[in-house]
């Protein structure tokens, strides 16, 4: 299927690993200039190899922190008349309730909630004269599970949520949709991270650490970055121009909800 995405421009937020890295080598891909993002120059030159060996679309890297209005305002110059914007950003740190000041508050939403919004507000004027537009937002499985050491994360991936659901309603008539892609244990280097703390709290082997975790998933197994990648890469096609203000679990089947 050829989903429409040759030469399109895309802003791939935080991308210069893990399921950001993903969502832009599937669209780079698929033939899109892609505009990939990160802090550490040393990870955005790899991201930067590694998308042009696909020899497909070009790729462009910016050094950016997103939390700041230079970082954004960076990420957008770098990307003229931008068709397509995937926003992502390191989540807040797990905890309990009684940990989180109201610095901590600020800064979860400031950076998974606020950021995102900012972003698409940059960049949804100019896509709706131009009559097409896809924003991806990579928020996660609990912000429709949410779990009480999560309360940062889900407090303001939610809200993010909200306000894509509310404009995707108004926008929607100029081809322009808002969708968020919520994940489960994909194999990524935060994973691996995950088991590695496993190992640590537990005394288990790291192939013990990882059982743990697959046995969590109702398919049995982790999800790999790529297949994220492409449900991105299809959201942000031609084909899925009547698929706004939706929530895409990639879970795996673990979600015990029915909507």
């Amino acid at each position: 299927m050829d989903l429409g995405l040759k030469g399109k421009k895309a802003i791939i937020c935080a991308s210069s690993r893990g399921l950001g890295l993903a969502c832009a080598s599937a669209l780079a891909r698929e033939g899109a200039d892609v505009i990939i993002n990160g802090r550490d120059a040393d990870n955005l030159k790899a991201a930067e190899a590694e998308i042009k060996k696909l020899n497909a679309g070009t790729v462009t890297g910016v050094i950016a922190d997103l939390n700041t209005e230079d970082g954004r305002t960076a990420l957008l110059e770098a990307c003229e008349a931008p068709d397509i914007l995937v926003t992502n950003n390191n989540g807040p740190p797990p905890g309990t309730y009684d940990q989180w000041d109201e610095t901590m508050w600020q800064e979860a939403f400031a950076a998974n909630m606020i950021a995102p919004a900012l972003l698409i507000r940059g960049v949804i004027d100019g896509m709706r004269t131009r009559k097409f537009g896809r924003i991806v937002n990579i928020t996660s499985a609990m912000v429709k599970s949410p779990h009480p050491n999560m309360g940062l994360s889900t407090s303001a991936r939610s809200a993010l949520t909200a306000f894509s659901k509310g404009l995707s309603k108004e926008v929607a008539k100029d081809n322009v949709t808002i969708n968020n892609m919520l994940p489960e244990r994909f194999d990524t280097q935060r994973q691996q991270q995950m088991a590695e703390l496993a190992m640590a709290l537990k005394n288990i082997t790291y192939e013990e650490a990882r059982a743990e975790m697959e046995a969590t998933i109702a398919a049995g197994r982790l999800g790999r970055p790529d297949e994220f990648g492409d449900a991105c890469a299809f959201l942000c096609s031609e084909q899925a121009g009547f698929i706004t203000g939706q929530n895409l679990q990639l879970d795996g089947g673990s979600y015990v909800g029915l909507i």
